[in-house]
This record gives C-alpha cells, structure tokens and sequence, in this order.
C-alpha cells in the first residue's frame, strides 16, 4: 500500500509530465519511429529514436492523449535515453509487470520515477493507456511499419 505523501509525490510526476511532456519533438532522419494508437481512450502516439550502434542515443515522441499516455510517454523517453536496446527491452517487460499487477524484485533494474505510474494498476482501463508508448518504442526498435495498437 502506498502511503499518501508518496501517492500525492507520484500524482504531482505524472501531472508535471503531462503538461510539460519531455522530449516530445520528432528526430530527423534518419530514425527508427513507430505509431501507436489506443482506441479505447483515443492516444495517438508516434515514438522516434537513434541508435548508437545497440544504445538508444536519442529517443522522442509526439502525438496526443490522456494524461496517463503523455506522461507515460514523456518519462519513458528520459529513462531510455542512453541506455542499450537490452536495457530498454528489460525496461519494458519491468514496467509491464509493474502496470499489471504481476511485478517481480528485480533489483538491478531501477525504476525511478517510473514508480510514478504504479498507481495505474488499481484501474484495468488505464493500463493501455501507461503501456501504449512502451508497446511502440518496442516497435520502433523492432522496426515494425504495423501501427501498434492496444486492441
């Protein structure tokens, strides 16, 4: 359980994320990108990253949607810049553990702020909207050209 200083410091994250989202830009080319739609709550979501041989070296997203998807988004780009594909595949399936309730201890991965988002896992419909930008950073290092979607 989540003591009420600590919900109201996460709360503060997500909403500070929202309105000032960072790194929501496009990358010149040459890129790897992927779109990314949840229908359900109507975020549309374009994620664009370089790579330094396996590192992300720069990592952005543009689009729009709720609160939740934006800062989900935004964070997410801080936390990959820098880091390697392995990383960010290791990243990925943390968080979705996280959102879904099914987290393990995983300590030599560090969440950080991300913690901001765990909150989500109390409302199911919500969950799309916080996992959307990791669903399609997976597709853009993937380099899938299928929109990714959350049905």
């Amino acid at each position: 359980m989540i003591d009420s200083d600590l919900a109201a410091l996460y709360q503060d994250i997500i909403i500070d994320h929202n309105r000032s989202p960072r790194n929501f830009r496009e990358i010149p080319p040459p890129r790897h990108e992927a779109d990314g739609y949840n229908p359900l709550c109507g975020d549309r979501l374009s994620v664009y990253l370089t790579l330094d041989g396996d590192r992300i070296s720069d990592v952005s997203f543009k689009g729009s949607g709720c609160a939740i998807s934006v800062a989900s988004a935004s964070l997410m780009t801080e936390v990959l810049k820098g880091r390697t594909v392995a990383d960010a595949e290791a990243l990925f399936e943390r968080m979705h553990a996280l959102l879904t309730g099914k987290e393990t201890e995983s300590p030599e991965i560090e969440l950080g702020k991300l913690e901001a988002l765990a909150g989500v896992r109390a409302y199911p419909s919500r969950v799309k909207c916080a996992t959307l930008a990791w669903h399609t950073v997976q597709s853009a290092l993937a380099e899938d050209q299928q929109p990714v979607s959350t049905e």
